[in-house]
């Protein structure tokens, strides 16, 4: 139960529609919201209804007050976890009825490796906050990158220059390049290790 929250109030809330609270890239890549904004009688819980086409990311981010268990609920994912004590990216396939979990402060991402892929995210905070990839890019002062990493400061501007802050869902629209022609990713991603049902 959610202390100091008045039960007898007409402005408790026990449902919600959670198709009302949408980020979206477009008709086939979407994320639904419901945390305690949504649902106010809502105790240490929250999640993200996410919706992925083939080769579309939950752009890298981590949250900084919540661990996130993600469930496959159709199609499939490799969840992408860094872990700050080994220094090592942790690449798990899952599909139907399958969880990864991703513990609080560590920068993960998802990618979906079939088209119609549902993932409900859950996190043990009535509101998930987020810090994203593309807003760390966009928002570091180029200056600073470039003293800090010893790069040249106009090289990393047009780098990141078509990087559009709080991205959530990558790539772009109008990005054509295909995920799976670039070597890097493929050996990072190997083939899925579960089956579909039968």
């Amino acid at each position: 139960m959610v202390q100091n929250l008045d039960y007898t109030s007409p402005a408790i809330q026990y449902t919600a529609d959670v198709n009302q609270n949408v980020f979206t890239k477009d008709s086939q890549n979407f994320i639904n919201v419901l945390g305690i904004q949504q649902l106010n009688t809502l105790d240490n819980v929250s999640l993200l209804d996410i919706f992925l086409s083939r080769s579309n990311v939950v752009e890298p981010h981590y949250h900084q007050n919540a661990a996130e268990l993600v469930y496959c609920i159709s199609g499939g994912a490799a969840v992408s976890i860094f872990n700050p004590f080994t220094k090592q990216f942790h690449h798990y396939h899952i599909g139907p009825r399958q969880v990864a979990n991703v513990p609080q402060g560590w920068w993960h991402y998802e990618v979906a490796t079939t088209d119609e892929t549902h993932l409900l995210a859950i996190f043990n905070s009535p509101t998930p906050d987020v810090i994203l990839g593309s807003d760390l890019l966009k928002f570091t002062p180029p200056n600073i990158m470039a003293h800090t990493y010893c790069l040249d400061e106009t090289q990393w501007i047009n780098t990141i220059a078509p990087v559009q802050s709080t991205t959530f869902i990558g790539p772009p629209s109008n990005c054509h390049r295909e995920y799976n022609e670039n070597p890097h990713y493929r050996s990072h991603y190997p083939q899925p290790f579960y089956h579909p049902p039968y």
